[in-house]
């Protein structure tokens, strides 16, 4: 039987450095919580696939929302909540899709494929910019002055104060977390979220 590995006062201790971005304190309440989200969203999405990347998602919340987190609150109630949200919006995503698809099979596809590239390459910028707001703020501003605004290394070294060699560890590490979460997203998903961006 599943059972949390902390006690009231052991999770308060932790919670309070999850908000404070310790990565340690997140692989903890990864560690404690993950197993039984994962078992009841399985249950309501029936796919260990889906489930595995509704469980990712969930937690990219919480980290991205670390900051929310009431460590006098019932956190797992907050973290089932979360999840209970995500697969709402997963299944109502999947729903649209098919009544998309229906329309398209009674319509034709010649139209689709041409708005599909438009919404595709307009969700894929929406994303981008928003995963680049999600990294840590001196990594995020490297990344914009070197790939959105074409700075050099030596431009961004002497406007920062820092070394190239440090910039250029900004920018791998950047590139690795805009690709690893560019992972988790499918075409179809991000074509059915952009129908849903522009009612």
């Amino acid at each position: 039987m599943y059972r949390l590995k902390y006690d009231h006062t052991e999770e308060r201790t932790i919670l309070i450095s999850l908000r404070s971005g310790c990565q340690t304190a997140f692989r903890q309440i990864y560690s404690a919580y993950s197993g039984r989200i994962y078992l009841n969203i399985l249950k309501m999405v029936k796919s260990e696939q889906d489930a595995t990347e509704l469980l990712q998602e969930v937690f990219i919340k919480v980290w991205d929302k670390r900051e929310l987190i009431d460590p006098e609150q019932s956190f797992r109630s907050y973290l089932f909540q979360i999840a209970k949200y995500t697969v709402y919006n997963f299944i109502r995503k999947n729903n649209l899709e098919k009544q998309i698809q229906a329309y398209l099979s009674l319509h034709g596809t010649a139209l689709y494929s041409h708005v599909e590239e438009q919404l595709y390459e307009k969700q894929e910028e929406q994303w981008l910019s928003q995963t680049i707001e999600q990294l840590p703020p001196q990594r995020r501003l490297i990344y914009k002055l070197c790939k959105i605004e074409g700075k050099s290394y030596n431009e961004v070294s002497a406007l920062l104060s820092i070394s190239t060699s440090t910039i250029n560890d900004h920018i791998v590490k950047a590139t690795k977390y805009i690709k690893e979460r560019h992972g988790i997203l499918d075409k179809s998903t991000l074509i059915i979220i952009s129908f849903i961006l522009l009612q």
